[in-house]
C-alpha cells in the first residue's frame, strides 16, 4: 500500500483512524495562527518605516522564515488578495479544530482567537471569498488605516 501512496505524494503514518484528519486540521491551524503573526510583524514593520520587501529578505533563512512569511506577506504588502485560499475555507477549518479541541477537553486560545478574527473578517467586513492573507485587512480596521 505504501508504494502505491508514494506514487501521491510522501505517506506518513500518523496513528490510528482518524489521526490523518487531526493532522490536517493541525495543519491549518499552524496556517492561520501563522498568518495571524505575519500579519502582524508586516504592519508593524510597515508603520514603523520598513520596506516589508526588506522584511522579508531579511528574515529569509532564519527561525521566523517560512512559506507564509514570503507568500502571504507579499499579498498582504501589495494588497493581492486574490484567493488562493479562501477566507470562509479557513475559518470552517479552525471550527472543525476547536470542536475536536473541545471534545477532547482542550482549550486552544491561539486558535480561537484567530478564529474570531477571520469571522469578523468574513462576517463583518465580507472578506469570506478573499484569500486567507486577508487577514491583514481585518488587523488594518482594527487599527484605524483603512
Amino acid at each position: 500500500m505504501s508504494d502505491v501512496l508514494r506514487a501521491m505524494g510522501r505517506p506518513v503514518h500518523v496513528g490510528p483512524s482518524g489521526a490523518g484528519q487531526l493532522c490536517k486540521l493541525a495543519n491549518q491551524t499552524i496556517v492561520a495562527v501563522t498568518i495571524a503573526a505575519v500579519a502582524e510583524a508586516t504592519l508593524l514593520a510597515e508603520k514603523g518605516g520598513a520596506d516589508p520587501a526588506a522584511l522579508r529578505a531579511a528574515l529569509k533563512g532564519g527561525f521566523a522564515d517560512s512559506v507564509i512569511l514570503q507568500q502571504h506577506g507579499e499579498r498582504m504588502s501589495e494588497g493581492n488578495f486574490v484567493p488562493g485560499g479562501p477566507s470562509k475555507f479557513q475559518v470552517k477549518d479552525l471550527d472543525n479544530t476547536l470542536a475536536e479541541a473541545q471534545s477532547l477537553g482542550l482549550q486552544l486560545p491561539a486558535a480561537q482567537a484567530v478564529r474570531d478574527r477571520f469571522a469578523y473578517f468574513i462576517d463583518e467586513m465580507g472578506g469570506g471569498d478573499l484569500d486567507h492573507a486577508g487577514l491583514y485587512l481585518e488587523l488594518k480596521k482594527r487599527n484605524n488605516l483603512t
